[in-house]
């Protein structure tokens, strides 16, 4: 491509992007003060991404200007010094005037960092990438273990409130403050509303000898009833020939799902484990073909996915609630799970209105598809209050979005995120192997390494827990010279063209 081409193509991006900014207050709605540059910026990344860069970047890079690769942060002016550059080597005379108030790209890191200090309350300033620690059950009893954890490098301690009780977690928080004082260190404490999550409902049946058994075999091709009934687990039965007579039957833990499920809905249990489509439906329950079994035995409290159902369910649950005056009271992060889009958003904000905690932080946890699809709505909803983030959830994610989809999307949601200038918690089994049986696979070391993008990274549980912080925090410190050396093939983004097409669908109707 030649230079007047290259000068000519990115000229008509630029103007694009100049063109969605004309529209972009018809729909930014309150933000706050302190993320007024970056839901521009998060807007001039969508515009640019909406188109596929992969020739540019070619001939850029040729040129020794592969810098829209690195365009996240401050995609107008990072666009405008690329086609000066390009101005420069073919021969014309150019005025250089930068505008004091441009966003650049120390502007852009430094705008990060202000963020990154208001969320955890320390600030980054080139330091490496914190470290989230699940704080487990004993850590109530006993205060050397969070001790150890913050000496180790746990700089973020997490309370799960799906799990344990008020009494425990209180004691939790008292344990972290306690060790915070003595040590002088800052303890970031962040709790995790459970959220909507789905899960199949006990099971429990006698076998032939009368024992009792809390696991259900499937195999592939048997039919399963799924039921808003509660009831005694029935397993299947089959004849001589294999062939089924009786389908087995359970409950869901929220039985209200069966009314948003469509037949040939694909529904997935156990972190996928098991694979089945919803062959038929009534007005109490759904029957599922199972076609895939990695895994024989299903057993309670599974966790169940659904990727292509749109599911009416309210992202608090009335559990998160009961426990939301709590974690306003002693929580510094809250984290949201199961965010689905910006009504989510706005109604958690209602919520902690009530309990006057504006000023509380906010991680929005990007768990399933239908939040991937809308996140550029759901960060732009988010930065009406100026303590936020993001955690990756990979595991749900994985299993909603597919496997082989895993690792393309969470570098979307970091490149977004960065467009957006909001840090970036990196979730979900991060060495997991090592937390719990003391030595590491290769491939999670890998991972662990990937996570240094990310602002956080959260390890959970395990008997090696702090062998895993230490070699996490070493990881870590290793990778912070080499992060910022990448550079992307950038195609278009779906994302980024349904997120533009919508807008000027809103930008239209409003005008």
């Amino acid at each position: 491509m030649k230079i007047q081409q290259l000068i000519e193509e990115l000229s008509c991006i630029k103007r694009a992007v100049l063109y969605g900014r004309s529209k972009l207050d018809l729909l930014k709605g309150d933000i706050h003060e302190d993320y007024a540059q970056s839901a521009a910026n998060l807007f001039d990344y969508m515009v640019l991404r909406s188109f596929d860069l992969r020739p540019f970047q070619q001939a850029l890079s040729e040129l020794g200007l592969s810098a829209l690769g690195t365009a996240e942060g401050y995609v107008l002016q990072n666009l405008k010094n690329v086609i000066l550059n390009l101005k420069q080597l073919n021969g014309n005379t150019i005025k250089v005037d930068f505008h004091p108030n441009s966003l650049g790209y120390r502007e852009s890191r430094n705008l990060l960092d202000e963020h990154i200090a208001k969320l955890f309350g320390s600030a980054a300033h080139g330091s490496p990438t914190k470290i989230m620690v699940t704080l487990p059950t004993e850590a109530a009893y006993d205060e050397t273990i969070v001790c150890e954890m913050v000496k180790n490098g746990m700089e973020v301690a997490r309370i799960n409130l799906g799990h344990d009780e008020e009494v425990i977690w209180q004691a939790m928080v008292q344990n972290v403050r306690n060790v915070s004082k003595k040590l002088g260190v800052t303890i970031t404490i962040y709790m995790d509303l459970a959220g909507p999550k789905i899960r199949t409902g006990p099971i429990s049946y006698s076998n032939k000898k009368g024992k009792e058994v809390k696991k259900m075999t499937l195999q592939e091709g048997e039919r399963l009833i799924l039921t808003k009934q509660p009831l005694v687990t029935k397993k299947s039965k089959f004849n001589k020939k294999g062939v089924q007579t009786r389908k087995a039957e359970l409950n869901v833990s929220l039985p209200q799902i069966i009314d948003d499920v469509a037949i040939g809905d694909p529904i997935l249990f156990d972190d996928g484990m098991i694979k089945g489509f919803v062959i038929e439906k009534n007005s109490q329950s759904i029957t599922v073909e199972i076609v895939k079994c990695f895994k024989s035995k299903l057993g309670s409290q599974k966790g169940i996915n659904l990727p292509h159902t749109k599911l009416n369910l309210p992202a608090l649950t009335p559990d998160d609630m009961a426990v939301l005056p709590f974690a306003c009271e002693h929580a510094d992060i809250l984290g949201y799970s199961f965010v689905r889009s910006d009504k989510d958003v706005q109604l958690l904000y209602n919520e902690l209105d009530k309990h006057n905690a504006g000023d509380i932080g906010v991680v929005f946890k990007i768990e399933n598809q239908e939040a991937f699809e809308n996140f550029p709505s759901i960060l732009i909803k988010g930065m009406e209050r100026n303590r936020i983030g993001v955690m990756i959830a990979r595991g749900d994610l994985a299993v909603e979005m597919g496997f082989e989809r895993i690792s393309e999307v969470q570098r979307e949601l970091l490149w977004i995120c960065e467009a957006a200038h909001i840090p970036v918690i990196w979730a979900t089994q991060v060495l997991e192997t090592l937390a719990k049986k003391g030595i590491p696979t290769r491939a999670e070391i890998s991972d662990a390494a990937q996570g240094a993008r990310a602002e956080c990274v959260m390890l959970n549980k395990g008997p090696y827990i702090n062998q895993a912080i230490r070699t996490l925090k070493d990881i870590l410190n290793k990778m912070d010279g080499h992060m910022s050396k990448k550079k992307d093939s950038l195609r278009a983004l779906n994302i980024a063209k349904r997120y533009i097409q919508w807008h000027d669908q809103e930008a239209n109707r409003i005008y």
